[in-house]
C-alpha cells in the first residue's frame, strides 16, 4: 500500500485545504508558503496508473469538497488539494479493466467540508466507477482471491462515516485498522509496529501497518525548503525495509504495509514476496 496515494500531484495555486489549521491557512496566502507546503504535501511520486503497475494495491485516500466551489465535487486532499476523486476511480478502473484478476483496496479515511449531500455524491461516483466491480461486505476469511474471481469483484471500498450502513458495498471503517505512530524516530516506529501488530491481528478485519514517519512542526521548521522526502525518507527507508523482509504475513503476522514514495526502494516486490512464506507453510 501507498501512504496518501493521491498526492503524487497537488495544487500548490488552490486555496489551502479544511484538513489545515487556521493559522497555517492565513499564511498560505504567501504563494512561497504553499511551495514550501507541497515539499510536506506530497508523499509519492508515482500517479495511480503507476502505482498500480507498480504493485500497490491498497490507497489510502482523504476527500474533500473545495470550499465556495459551486455542487458536490469532491478531491483528493493532504495541505493542499490534489485531483478530482473521479478522475482518481476513472484511472484505477481503467488498469482494473485490462487486469480482470487484480484486486485493490480503497480506503477512504478522512473526510473534509463534507454534508450528507457531498457524500452521497462520492458514493455515486464510487458505484459509476467500478459498477459490479465492487464487493459486498462479506465476512473477512471468506474473502479470498478465489472468491473475488469467481463474482468478478475487483475492489474493496473502505468508508469511514456512518453512511457506510446504507450501501452494502461500502466496509466499515473499523474492518481496516491503522494505527499510526506519529514519530520522527525510526526506531520509535518499528518498536510501534512490533507492538501493535498483535492488536491488529487479533480481530476480523484486515489491517495495516503504517510503515512512515510523521514530521513535527519543528522538523519541518527545521528543513523548510529540504521537504519531507530528503528530510526524513531517503535516510530511513532502508532501515524500514529491513524490518519489512523480516515479517511474515498470516495469522498473528502483517497484512497490509504502507510507505511513503513507494518506489525509492523495492518497496512493493519486497512485500509481495512475503506471501512466499504462506506457500512454504502449505
Amino acid at each position: 500500500g501507498s501512504h496518501d496515494s493521491f498526492s503524487y500531484w497537488v495544487d500548490e495555486k488552490s486555496p489551502v485545504g479544511p484538513d489545515q489549521a487556521t493559522a497555517i491557512k492565513r499564511l498560505a496566502r504567501i504563494s512561497l508558503v504553499r511551495k514550501i507546503m507541497k515539499k510536506w504535501s506530497v508523499t509519492q511520486n508515482l500517479t495511480f496508473k503507476e502505482q498500480l503497475e507498480g504493485g500497490i494495491r491498497y490507497f489510502d485516500l482523504r476527500v474533500s469538497s473545495k470550499p465556495g466551489e459551486m455542487g458536490k465535487e469532491t478531491y483528493f486532499i493532504h495541505g493542499l488539494f490534489g485531483i478530482r476523486v473521479w478522475d482518481g476511480l476513472k484511472e484505477m478502473n481503467s488498469f482494473l479493466e485490462q487486469h480482470p484478476k487484480e484486486v485493490i483496496f480503497l480506503d477512504f479515511n478522512h473526510f473534509y467540508a463534507m454534508d450528507d449531500s457531498h457524500h452521497h455524491f462520492l458514493i455515486d461516483r464510487i458505484r459509476s466507477a467500478f459498477e459490479s466491480k465492487l464487493c459486498c461486505v462479506e465476512c473477512v476469511e471468506y474473502v479470498t482471491l478465489l472468491y473475488m474471481w469467481e463474482k468478478k469483484h475487483q475492489v474493496l471500498i473502505f468508508y469511514h462515516h456512518p453512511l457506510y450502513q446504507e450501501y452494502p458495498f461500502l466496509w466499515p471503517g473499523n474492518k481496516m485498522p491503522a494505527p499510526w505512530a506519529n514519530t520522527t524516530n525510526v526506531h520509535k516506529l518499528l518498536q510501534f509496529l512490533e507492538t501493535t501488530l498483535g492488536e491488529r491481528s487479533r480481530y476480523g478485519t484486515f489491517h495495516v501497518s503504517q510503515a512512515i514517519l510523521t514530521p513535527r512542526v519543528k522538523t519541518i521548521a527545521r528543513h523548510l525548503v529540504r521537504g519531507l522526502k530528503n528530510t526524513l525518507v531517503h535516510r530511513n527507508l532502508p532501515m524500514i525495509l529491513n524490518w519489512v523482509k523480516a515479517q511474515k504475513p498470516g495469522v498473528m503476522g502483517v497484512n497490509i504495509i504502507t510507505s511513503d514514495f513507494v518506489e525509492l526502494v523495492d518497496f512493493a516486490a519486497t512485500v509481495i514476496a512475503l506471501n512466499d512464506l504462506l506457500l512454504e507453510e502449505d
